[in-house]
């Protein structure tokens, strides 16, 4: 019997990860402190506890959030990637190559949800692309922004 392997990593591609199975204790949480790690109203974490997590390519920085937690991040980038605390590590849904596989199946820290949150899906919808008038730099944008997807080296030479 095989398992599944689901790789990930930073927005730059300096660190990438790869999970040996398909973990699927996945969770939102609205805390404070997650709201200011991903600099976003809510942070969606996998546990990855009893699964092969194996860094492919560089490591994490790591940050000591609280005295029984640490967030692992890109160094170079920025990027969110990791959650340490004693009861295990969960890596980021969103750093994931195939975020859909990991969807969040209950929500933490409902007390620091901001007062807008619940509207959000019913605010009006617009592509990237449909502001190209407004944002004329759209039109010439290229992403440098590694693949989601393993590459035998980052950057390639269409991308230093």
């Amino acid at each position: 019997m095989t398992s599944e392997t689901h790789s990930g990593g930073c927005q730059c591609g300096a660190v990438r990860f790869r999970v040996q199975g398909t973990p699927a204790d996945s969770s939102v949480c609205y805390c404070r402190m997650c709201q200011k790690a991903s600099a976003s109203h809510a942070l969606a974490l996998v546990s990855v506890r009893g699964f092969e997590v194996e860094w492919t390519r560089g490591r994490p920085a790591w940050f000591q959030s609280s005295n029984a937690a640490r967030r692992g991040f890109c160094s170079a980038c920025g990027t969110p990637l990791a959650y340490e605390a004693p009861d295990g590590l969960a890596l980021s849904v969103l750093a994931f190559d195939d975020p859909d596989r990991f969807p969040p199946v209950v929500a933490y820290g409902v007390e620091g949800k901001r007062i807008w949150c619940d509207s959000v899906p019913s605010l009006p919808e617009r592509h990237t692309m449909e502001d190209e008038e407004a944002a004329p730099f759209l039109a010439e944008l290229v992403n440098n922004q590694h693949p989601d997807r393993d590459t035998a080296e980052w950057p390639t030479e269409d991308n230093a």
